[in-house]
């Protein structure tokens, strides 16, 4: 079996087959057309470059096309980039299919479901657990199949509900070092905070925004949704404003994207795991990819800065 694509290095050769990500179209300076793919496998992905594209080419290299690749590991930028020498579609009998390219969580779907049901059935606020409830109900297959995200932290197969857990864990420990927190808000709040990303998002392969995600983006449209929600069950009342106030908040500031700063204590504390918890796993990724005594590569999401993997383990 070939190794994932992350792991070949400059000057190896290429053969096999790749899910495409996403396809620009470009001029080279000569006046020729190319394409810039981003392909990708369960190990990662790369940029790829595909010279003197023909319009059948461009007809032909789309997103979510599984693709056999001939070429090159070459460096463009101080990152690795493929070379395409040739290049054709999967086919049938290639014995390939979509989810052999696919990152996934590496924690199961059902497990990512009981670890959630488990913090539904310890909140006793009966109104959020309610409105909280019939969302994971009304959208449990989107919620164990989605990203959270285009790109950057957990940019994979079943990342929403990974993160959700994440946070989840992060929470409980917290309202146990500090029980005045509104351990039912928060747990509510952490739940459905990233909800609105299954539209704004177009779906759990190689994901894009939608329409709606581009215009509207999945806090005012959740922030609205809870609304509807709680219309719907005739639930009034406090709980209701205070929840949408976390979902309003939790980027935590306006220039990050949120319409209103944290004005609770449990929405400061959600938008603090929010943030720990993408970086975190931001940080994971990209260390695995480097052995010990070497630095990662710039991380935009991360102030363009460079990790170092120390070369000392802890004790086992």
């Amino acid at each position: 079996m070939n190794p994932g694509i992350s792991q070949y290095a400059v000057g190896d050769s290429f053969d096999g087959f790749l899910l495409i990500k996403s396809a620009t179209k470009g001029t080279a300076s000569n006046g020729k057309p190319f394409l810039t793919l981003i392909v990708k496998d369960q190990s990662g992905e790369i940029e790829a470059k595909l010279w003197d594209a023909t319009k059948e080419d461009e007809a032909t290299y789309l997103p979510d096309q599984i693709v056999k690749f001939h070429g090159e590991i070459t460096q463009f930028r101080n990152k690795p980039q493929l070379k395409i020498f040739n290049a054709r579609l999967a086919q049938p009998t290639d014995g390939v299919k979509l989810d052999d390219f696919l990152e996934k969580a590496p924690v199961s779907r059902e497990d990512l479901m009981e670890s959630i049901t488990e913090r539904i059935f310890e909140m006793s606020n009966p109104n959020l657990q309610r409105i909280t409830r019939h969302f994971v109900s009304n959208y449990q297959e989107g919620l164990l199949t989605y990203p959270a995200a285009v790109k950057n932290h957990h940019e994979y197969v079943s990342g929403l509900a990974h993160h959700v857990v994440s946070m989840l864990n992060l929470a409980k420990s917290l309202v146990d070092l500090y029980p005045d927190l509104n351990k039912d808000l928060l747990y509510a709040g952490v739940i459905l905070h990233d909800l609105g990303k299954l539209r704004e998002l177009s779906g759990p392969a190689t994901p894009s925004y939608t329409l709606e995600g581009q215009l509207l983006g999945h806090i005012p449209m959740m922030m609205d949704e809870i609304g509807a929600v709680a219309k719907e069950l005739g639930i009034e009342g406090e709980e209701v404003t205070m929840l949408q106030h976390m979902i309003l908040s939790h980027h935590g500031k306006g220039e990050w994207g949120s319409p209103k700063p944290p004005l609770i204590r449990e929405a400061e504390i959600l938008h603090q795991i929010d943030n720990i918890d993408a970086k975190m796993n931001m940080l994971n990724r990209a260390l695995e990819k480097v052995q010990p005594g070497e630095f990662t590569d710039r991380m935009f999401a991360m102030d363009n800065r460079r990790f170092y993997k120390p070369l000392f383990t802890e004790p086992s």
